[in-house]
């Protein structure tokens, strides 16, 4: 079973003088992860580096972001990993004081940051969603649609030809269950794609 944050959560430490700002930050997919990293890079212009990890459902990856190779995006990742998260972008932020702390030091203190900002970070059960694609009469519509939102499903799409097409957004494992039901509820004359 894998978790992901419900928020973001920051976390900051001093380490020798320098300072390690954590971000522990909920994703969807590396698109999502990399804007996130471009908006932590403007807002720390004169940041030393800016290391990460992100794990996301395959999408997983990291940058030492020029330190020494080793010492900060695996720690990151390594933590990630630990607290069993998928869909979290693990980013520190790094002012350098001056002194310099050697291989070991920075990975204990990118180990650190990340590891505080997750200390009380509540976490959610991470369901995989998928999508069921089903078209029914326009008499049926209505329906269907009232149907989705008590559900808490998500309305992904809607075309409207001789029939309406209607996709929608819900956990994989409630995806048989859904077909099931949409049979019964337009008598049979529910079509899935």
């Amino acid at each position: 079973m894998t978790y992901t944050l419900s928020t973001r959560h920051i976390h900051e430490l001093e380490i020798r003088k320098s300072r390690f700002i954590a971000y522990a930050v909920p994703v969807e997919d590396r698109d999502a992860a990399m804007d996130e990293l471009r908006r932590l890079r403007d807002e720390h212009p004169t940041a030393t580096h800016v290391c990460w990890a992100l794990l996301a459902g395959g999408q997983s990856g990291m940058s030492d972001d020029g330190e020494p190779s080793g010492t900060a995006g695996r720690p990151i990742l390594e933590v990630l990993r630990h607290h069993d998260l998928d869909g979290v972008l693990g980013a520190v932020v790094r002012y350098y004081g001056g002194v310099k702390l050697g291989a070991g030091g920075l990975v204990r203190a990118y180990t650190d940051a990340i590891a505080s900002a997750l200390l009380d970070a509540p976490r959610v059960e991470r369901i995989a969603q998928g999508s069921l694609t089903v078209e029914v009469g326009y008499a049926d519509e209505a329906k269907v649609r009232r149907w989705i939102e008590a559900q808490g499903y998500a309305l992904a799409d809607t075309a409207h030809a001789m029939l309406v097409k209607i996709t929608i957004r819900l956990p994989v494992n409630a995806v048989d269950d859904a077909r099931r039901t949409l049979v019964d509820m337009t008598q049979g004359k529910a079509g899935f794609f």
